[in-house]
């Protein structure tokens, strides 16, 4: 059985720093880190930030600059820097991953930017 969990979110003021971490666990013989999406109330699950071919990142215009996708392979682990935080980054971020070669989303962790 596999697991994946996000894990990091929080409250934050305007300008503040998260980190989150999207871990796999369970009978894993492939894995693959995919994306980080997000979903406010009332509005569509939209992408954040994606790896490409090979080690290639890229990032949707509203966050280039102030987030950074990585992965640790090796821990079975993608993680999410998010700098300068805004209101407007206020969701629920989950991530998407490949394992075994299925997809699979975690439960979310909640981001919640005010003052």
């Amino acid at each position: 059985q596999v697991q994946v969990v996000e894990s990091g979110g929080g409250s934050v003021q305007p300008g503040g720093s998260l980190r989150l971490s999207c871990a796999a666990s369970g009978t894993i013989f492939s894995f693959r880190a995919l994306a980080w999406y997000r979903q406010a109330p009332g509005k569509q699950r939209e992408v954040v930030a994606f790896f490409t071919n090979g080690d290639s990142t890229d990032y949707k215009d509203f966050v280039k600059g102030r987030f950074t996708i990585s992965r640790d392979n090796a821990k079975k682990t993608m993680y999410l820097q998010m700098n300068s935080l805004k209101p407007e980054d206020t969701a629920l971020y989950l991530c998407n991953v490949n394992i075994n070669s299925n997809p699979y989303w975690g439960q979310g962790t909640q981001v919640t930017v005010s003052s």
